[in-house]
């Protein structure tokens, strides 16, 4: 059961949620907000729906009985999860039971997974046997762009790989920086880093001020047909780096 009321002051942290789940009716659980105009066609209810379908719901939703009408629910978080239950006519679910009405933490303290920790996450299922097309199947994704991320590092420095682990540095990113030597991505991720910069525009702005010796060698010579920086723009970078 859950701890003691949060609200007493003797300095102790209390838990906000039962310690252990309740099934639910999903028909008996209310939502506190409704969704806006859109919502089932977005990417992210895409992705929720898929995963649910294909291996069942990772994280509990989070609900707070409803003091005056018994078996009654409120939903504090996870409506795109409710909605995907109801569109797939799953009619229970397990809950986290929640002590008070918060419903600011949930929404506030939301971990994005970086493109490394993607990557590493997706080459270890694939390493215990569960195929791309499954991967892709449980994240909305083609089977190309499931490969695309398992292939994220190849070329990267290990040392470059793992001062950007944690960054939200983009798979184009790292297409640029595969076009430098293992040197030259670690300065890169360096500058990237000092600067809290990991957009496309300022790693082409880094290849584009990367010396000819510094390119790898299937680089050399070529302009990797995208549009690079003006020497304006350059020298701009080089006056906030300076």
């Amino acid at each position: 059961m859950a701890d003691e009321p949060r609200g007493r002051e003797d300095g102790r942290i209390h838990l906000a949620f039962d310690r252990d789940f309740l099934t639910i009716p999903v028909a008996a659980i209310v939502p506190l907000k409704t969704l806006p105009n859109g919502a089932k066609a977005s990417r992210s209810y895409s992705q929720v729906l898929s995963s649910v379908k294909a291996i069942g719901l990772i994280e509990a939703p989070v609900v707070m009985a409803d003091e005056k009408n018994a078996g009654t629910w409120f939903l504090l978080d996870g409506h795109l999860r409710l909605e995907a239950l109801k569109e797939l006519g799953i009619a229970e679910v397990e809950c986290l039971l929640a002590s008070d009405d918060d419903t600011y933490t949930y929404n506030k303290r939301v971990n994005r997974i970086p493109p490394i920790q993607e990557h590493r996450m997706i080459a270890r299922a694939m390493d215990r046997g569960v195929s791309s097309a499954d991967i892709a199947a449980a994240l909305n994704l083609q089977v190309e762009s499931v490969l695309r991320r398992f292939r994220l590092l190849e070329g990267i420095s290990p040392e470059a790989a793992e001062m950007l682990k944690d960054t939200p540095c983009s798979m184009k990113v790292f297409d640029i920086l595969r076009q430098m030597t293992a040197v030259r991505q670690i300065e890169a991720a360096d500058l990237m880093i000092g600067q809290n910069n990991f957009t496309v525009m300022f790693a082409r702005a880094l290849r584009a001020a990367t010396s000819e010796n510094q390119l790898a060698a299937t680089k050399r010579g070529k302009g990797g047909g995208k549009p690079t920086p003006s020497g304006q723009q350059i020298a701009r970078m080089e006056r906030e780096l300076a």
